[in-house]
């Protein structure tokens, strides 16, 4: 059930104004949400100091509006929001890679198909994991921003905005969401913080249980 109405904490200052959720037909913006307040759904309290430092009166990440479901805060289940973008994704490229086919080759042949990139990326990630290599890790990035914007190409001749659901359910998404992935491992790997959080706030709002399947969370 969703909730009618959320609690911001303004420090003590004794003003708890209430805003109406998605019952009352009224989105809660991320704007709204101060730096440091807990969201009140029905008597359970959700921190948001989850990375906010990067902008007072702003949920990290695109912006997309979140809702109040039994504690969670979700940008899934957005009523008046953007719908789920379901990608078509390439089926050979797929299915050669199911296959067996080399990654390289395929990446050749399809440019295009995230997933290609994804295998390539993940690859590199585990040579650097194995011998401590720093030139894998930057193969790895390089391929998994490859895949990550041809992934941004597809998702905008889908419909997608900058924000909202990429399910990591739709086989076709899992491309574009596992290059997201490696290049935050990658990004963490060689030190780039701000890239690192970044693309984990993307596969949040993509989807929330991504980073999860990609071992992030």
């Amino acid at each position: 059930m969703w909730s009618r109405s959320v609690s911001f904490d303004t420090g003590g200052t004794g003003m708890e104004p209430r805003v109406p959720c998605i019952a009352a037909d009224r989105a809660i913006h991320t704007s709204e949400i101060l730096l440091g307040s807990s969201i009140q759904c029905r008597a359970t309290p959700v921190n948001l100091h989850r990375r906010c430092d990067r902008g007072i009166g702003a949920w990290p990440g695109t912006g997309a509006m979140r809702w109040c479901l039994n504690g969670t805060v979700t940008s899934f289940g957005d009523l008046l929001g953007p719908q789920p973008v379901l990608l078509t994704g390439d089926d050979e490229a797929e299915s050669d890679l199911l296959n067996g086919a080399d990654a390289a080759a395929t990446a050749a042949a399809h440019p295009t198909a995230s997933i290609a990139w994804a295998y390539l990326a993940e690859a590199a990630l585990e040579a650097s994991d194995a011998g401590s290599s720093t030139a894998k890790v930057i193969e790895a990035y390089a391929y998994a921003r490859t895949g990550y914007h041809r992934g941004l190409d597809q998702l905008r001749r889908h419909g997608w905005k900058g924000f909202g659901p990429v399910p990591w359910s739709h086989e076709p998404n899992q491309g574009f969401l596992r290059c997201v992935g490696a290049l935050a491992r990658a990004a963490q790997a060689i030190g780039e913080e701000e890239e690192h959080l970044r693309c984990l706030d993307l596969l949040n709002d993509s989807d929330p249980t991504a980073a999860q399947h990609l071992g992030l969370a």
